[in-house]
């Protein structure tokens, strides 16, 4: 049997990279084959903080798998156009996951654990103690930022009491204090003075069937939403390029403050009332403020889902 590689989805976040990280440790002390982790893109600044705060290296970056090696190993995904180009063309053995399961099959059996949690990683702490297997401290503190960045730090409806206990036995284990250390990870996603509009549309972004409708979701975080609003102008230039090119019918940009947590919605595409009509509200300038709402796979995407169907 070829070598196995691990990876989370396309423009991965933190939990994507730490989740593969942490599974991979995982498979490769249970199984005789080599497990990798790999990426399906570079790290964001805030995955890259926290790589470098427990001296982890990022998992290399990958466009195919087949050249690789026949099998693999996903996490934090299963949605076939959030993950690897040639994913139709290799052997998945398993899968852990905590979102929807959409646009997936595969012709043989395998290992799939999904559950209603706010992190991958949670799951993923679940499977070290089920197995007996010593977290090594780095590896505990990545699924420790993993935690924090998707449930931003407890705050997100996502999070359940499951992901907050994980969080604090995983700190106990990264001899860290998950408080203190997860606002200063948080923040270091934020700074986006110096970072383009295609950047910052493809930093965090999944892409969506929706009725007969392509939907792109983007996600931004911020401490100061004007900062981001100020371009709005590059911003839509660049959503209204990548629709033309990508074949998106809408492109929806949540900007999120991390410290209030609420976002505001910058839509470029049509149909824009299924937008309205999705979160009750009418988008101006083609903005909408949306209090309380900082989670993507919670609070937007299943409502849009339901206003395209």
């Amino acid at each position: 049997m070829s070598k196995i590689l691990v990876f989370g989805h396309q423009n991965p976040d933190t939990d994507a990279i730490g989740a593969a990280i942490a599974f991979a440790h995982l498979q490769d002390t249970l199984r005789e084959e080599t497990v990798e982790a790999v990426a399906l893109g570079t790290p964001s600044e805030e995955t890259q903080y926290a790589l470098d705060y427990f001296g982890l290296k990022a998992p290399r970056v990958i466009t195919n798998a087949k050249e690789d090696t026949e099998n693999v190993m996903l996490v934090d995904h299963n949605e076939f156009q959030q993950s690897v180009n040639d994913i139709a063309d290799v052997n998945i053995l398993a899968v852990v996951d905590h979102h929807r399961i959409a646009n997936f099959e595969t012709a043989n059996p395998l290992y799939y654990r999904a559950e209603p949690v706010g992190c991958t990683s949670t799951i993923v702490l679940k499977l070290y103690k089920e197995a007996g297997v010593e977290i090594p401290k780095a590896i505990a503190g990545m699924m420790l930022s993993a935690i924090i960045s998707d449930t931003l730090l407890f705050k997100s409806p996502t999070c359940t009491p499951e992901d907050i206990a994980a969080a604090k036995e995983l700190a106990e284990l990264a001899e860290t204090d998950y408080e203190k250390y997860g606002l200063d990870m948080l923040k270091a996603g934020t700074n986006l003075s110096d970072k383009t509009a295609s950047f910052l549309l493809d930093l965090d972004a999944k892409s969506f069937p929706m009725g007969d409708k392509n939907i792109r979701i983007g996600q931004v975080n911020t401490v100061d939403l004007d900062e981001v609003f100020n371009r709005q102008a590059e911003l839509e230039a660049a959503m209204t390029e990548e629709n033309e090119k990508n074949g998106y019918d809408l492109f929806v940009l949540i900007v999120t403050n991390i410290l209030d947590s609420d976002s505001e919605l910058l839509v470029v595409g049509e149909p824009k009332e299924k937008v309205e009509a999705a979160f009750d509200t009418k988008l101006e300038n083609n903005r909408a403020l949306l209090k309380g709402v900082v989670s993507r796979k919670k609070q937007v995407v299943p409502q849009l889902t339901e206003a395209f169907s």
